[in-house]
């Protein structure tokens, strides 16, 4: 007899076992992660004892099919606009503008903008190296830096279409997406600026975080690229050229599969430069190039050096894979379900309930799409019920959906492992900057839907 509570165990177990791996024993995270899923498989009654090692190798192919090719190629990108000079130019153009004091503004505000069109983990590859670069140009705030990327691009990934996850739910329950569009970006610049300025500036008067050698590149090499003149860097347009393509490039596909219709003839051109396989690609080889020129090397030297950072992106993509698999065998564990489920008839306020379920799907098995669209799928017949406009229900949603990403995220590996954090100081950082959107987005959320209910 199937014991009810069994996907509650699992969960449990998993997340007993995570801990006690990665934080009491220090295994390799892929070690542990992976360890943790099989554990989870063994214990859960819904997933059969020949299908678990099965079930943990799909999750795994199935995160890397997604992000592995984008996580290789930033890794190329991160390593060669590093060395080259390029995150250093662009640094400089920012400061003559914001101040070195305030350099911090401008990576917030390209990271709120950037994440409109494009995912956050995209957005995060192209921008991690600037946070380098500025944490070796001015020596402090670098958990400043991180925080403020990392909210402003995590809270338009989750309330402002047309990012998929509340594009998707937008269409599910029939809100405008126009309204959800300006709701969106209602709530989410005061929640971005609280949860990534505000906070960013608390944590980083508490916590230096120091520059460490990743993504193929030495401390010593960013300090010496931060002395060097103006003179000897790529210009500000060549700097920028692998951020902007890859912008141009994935934006263009995200506005041409929301606006016009896929019968149009351009679509599958459009479809195919603008997937972050491709874009990423051409993103790679011009930051790659850029360095070619300007280190002077000859062609052996720069392929090794490519090399280089493709071993490393190879250790961060197999994280994130391993990641993936074991939120994958949370989810195929039923815990999701279990969960809102349990939720559903605890009699708050649509709004509020929302949120509870999306914050529970998305602690249990990893993902703020998945605990987006599951939520939607659930409150979507409850919608007549609401007095205030649909597009409020999207930003409970995406909200709840963000909350305390942790070791089931494949996004709390990409910014432990790009950003060259530790578990504790991404657990200070990106998990607390996800649990304060979660619940800023949720006070915004009701607040203005209480002053302006739009119906």
């Amino acid at each position: 007899m199937a014991y009810p509570h069994a996907p509650l165990v699992a969960f449990v177990v998993g997340l007993a076992a995570t801990v006690l791996l990665l934080v009491r024993f220090k295994l390799p995270a892929f070690i542990g992660l992976v360890i943790s899923t099989f554990l989870v498989g063994l214990v859960a009654p819904g997933v059969p004892l020949t299908d678990v090692a099965g079930e943990t190798a799909t999750a795994f192919g199935d995160t890397l099919a997604s992000v592995g090719i984008p996580i290789l190629m930033a890794a190329v990108i991160g390593k060669t606009m590093l060395e080259s000079g390029a995150a250093e130019r662009i640094i400089r153009a920012f400061t003559s503008v914001t101040g070195e004091s305030n350099g911090e503004y401008a990576l917030f505000g390209s990271g709120f903008v950037l994440a409109i069109p494009v995912f956050f983990g995209n957005v995060f590859y192209l921008l991690a190296p600037l946070a380098r670069s500025m944490r070796a140009r001015v020596g402090h705030s670098y958990s400043l830096f991180i925080v403020a990327i990392c909210a402003a691009a995590a809270t338009t990934h989750v309330f402002v279409p047309p990012t998929p996850g509340p594009l998707a739910v937008a269409g599910e329950i029939n809100a405008n997406l126009g309204m959800t569009i300006l709701i969106g970006l209602l709530i989410g610049i005061p929640t971005a600026i609280l949860s990534g300025l505000v906070y960013g500036k608390f944590i980083s008067n508490r916590m230096n975080i120091p520059l460490r050698d990743t993504m193929g590149t030495t401390t010593e090499e960013l300090r010496i690229i931060s002395q060097k003149s103006t003179s000897k860097l790529p210009g500000v347009l060549e700097s920028a050229l692998p951020i902007l393509l890859a912008i141009v490039l994935v934006g263009t596909q995200t506005i041409t599969d929301t606006f016009f219709p896929s019968n149009a003839w351009f679509v599958p051109v459009v479809s195919f430069v603008g997937d972050p396989n491709f874009a990423l690609t051409i993103a790679a080889l011009a930051s790659a190039l850029t360095f070619y020129r300007i280190n002077s090397q000859d062609i052996e030297t720069w392929a090794d050096e490519l090399t280089e950072a493709l071993k490393e992106g190879g250790n961060i993509a197999a994280i994130v894979g391993a990641g993936g698999a074991f939120g994958g065998m949370l989810a195929a564990a039923g815990v999701g379900g279990y969960i809102s489920n349990t939720l559903q008839g605890i009699g708050l306020g649509l709004l509020v309930t929302a949120w509870i379920i999306a914050a529970a799907v998305r602690i249990a098995q990893g993902s703020a799409t998945v605990a987006m669209l599951t939520t939607a799928g659930i409150v979507a017949p409850l919608v007549g019920q609401l007095t205030v406009n649909p597009a409020y229900l999207v930003m409970a949603i995406g909200a709840g959906g963000n909350i305390f990403s942790w070791y089931n995220d494949g996004g709390f590996w990409i910014i432990t492992e790009i950003g060259g954090l530790t578990q504790t100081e991404a657990l200070k950082t990106w998990t607390v900057v996800t649990t304060l959107i979660a619940i800023f987005g949720l006070v915004f959320t009701l607040t203005f839907s209480t002053v302006m209910p739009l119906t």
